[in-house]
């Protein structure tokens, strides 16, 4: 449990803050003109992580209404530096991070709340497919969360999940059909989505269980895209924000633990699936928001692979522990349903953005963005993202402005 007065100091953060632009590239035009050899020559135009991540800055700007010369601090991710990245875009911030999502809006909460900033650019740029950038394999041998599980012969991410869903299976009877439901859920998202890389492009569980095993029991459609792309976000004081041209969505609360004991032999992500690090963050978020888990309109998790949010429901209590596989049946997790989930398509069918791009569709379905369209989730005014991996979890509640 979290102590009281860490309570208190989490609770006089929530609203404080708010997003109030959004930006990100073309992600299937730069897919497609990537496929025929051209990835100059359609979509955002941009082929390397510093020209997509300004492609997206420039576009959140635009939806915020706001100059550039108003940022103030910078937050980077993916491929990016923080010193090179304010040099391209011409800015001068009197405060610098890098992270992750979820991990740049709660450092942007503290800075501004801090008084070392105002307006916070948060941004991400990532030419990962056009430099055949590599996430298994011999090639991957030079990032560390490979490095650590090299002893096992696990030299990319998706046999670690293969294994944790396969405990799964055995402790609790969980079947490769219903893990289904995820991929086929989440393409029927991005089938409406014209920026989706699978747009238009549904599948049924019959196409899932057909596809291939890559590390069994996960099958290929188990696993997430390796796209180019980039995504901004801008984060302001609420009180500025209230200002601007778009409503704001506001950072009612968020939540941060860590799982990394005995993570180099597995044990958080098969003994327990993460959830003791799921059960820290839910004790910090949902307090500080205000909210439970039955509150929340719209859902977004992490997904290089499906199983990750099978694992998240269970740990965040929207289901009982082993209860994930028959909890997402049934249109559950669509539009639609009880808890729609990644709605654009999230990494398995949208983008692989390293979670950026969660963070624009969770904003623009709290503003209502998608109002007569078949993507919007009707009357959405809480969203929850939920990220957990490499021995971490964060999460963020988002609520509809006024």
């Amino acid at each position: 449990m979290v102590a009281t007065d860490n309570l208190g100091r989490l609770r006089a953060l929530k609203d404080t803050v708010a997003i109030v632009g959004v930006g990100e590239t073309d992600y299937l035009q730069d897919y497609r003109a990537g496929a025929r050899g051209n990835a100059t020559e359609r979509g955002s135009g941009a082929l390397s992580h510093y020209g997509l991540a300004a492609v997206a800055v420039r576009r959140a700007l635009d939806d915020a209404g706001i100059a550039k010369d108003e940022i103030d601090g910078l937050s980077v991710g993916g491929q990016l530096d923080e010193s090179r990245t304010a040099e391209v875009l011409g800015l001068n911030p009197r405060w610098c991070h890098s992270a992750d999502a979820p991990r740049s809006i709660i450092a942007a909460v503290q800075a501004i709340n801090a008084g070392l900033c105002n307006t916070v650019l948060c941004v991400y740029g990532n030419a990962q497919r056009s430099v055949n950038t590599q996430y298994g394999g011999p090639q991957a041998g030079g990032q560390l969360s490979y490095l650590m599980y090299a002893p096992w012969g696990m030299t990319s991410q998706g046999g670690l999940y293969a294994m944790s869903f396969r405990r799964h299976q055995l402790t609790y009877g969980t079947t490769e059909e219903q893990l289904g439901a995820v991929a086929v859920a989440f393409r029927k998202h991005a089938s409406m989505n014209p920026n989706a890389v699978m747009y238009g492009k549904p599948i049924t569980i019959n196409d899932y269980l057909e596809s291939r095993y890559v590390a069994e029991p996960l099958h290929l459609l188990d696993y997430c895209l390796v796209n180019d792309g980039g995504v901004a976000f801008i984060i302001e004081r609420a009180d500025i924000a209230r200002t601007r041209k778009q409503r704001p969505v506001l950072v009612s609360g968020f939540g941060w633990a860590e799982a990394d004991a005995e993570n180099t032999q597995l044990r958080p992500r098969l003994t327990d699936f993460y959830h003791g690090a799921h059960h820290a963050v839910r004790d910090q978020l949902y307090p500080m928001a205000g909210v439970t888990p039955r509150d929340v309109d719209v859902y977004a998790t992490y997904d290089s692979f499906s199983t990750h949010l099978l694992f998240s429901f269970e740990g965040f209590g929207f289901c009982g522990e082993g209860e994930g596989g028959a909890f997402i049946q049934d249109g559950r997790i669509e539009i639609g349903g009880e808890i729609p989930s990644n709605t654009s398509g999230g990494m398995l069918s949208e983008s692989y953005m390293q979670s950026w791009n969660h963070q624009p569709e969770l904003v623009r379905q709290l503003r209502h963005a998608y109002d007569g369209t078949e993507r919007q989730v009707r009357d959405a005014e809480i969203a929850q993202y939920v990220g957990d991996a490499s021995g971490r979890c964060v999460s963020v509640i988002y609520t509809r402005g006024g």
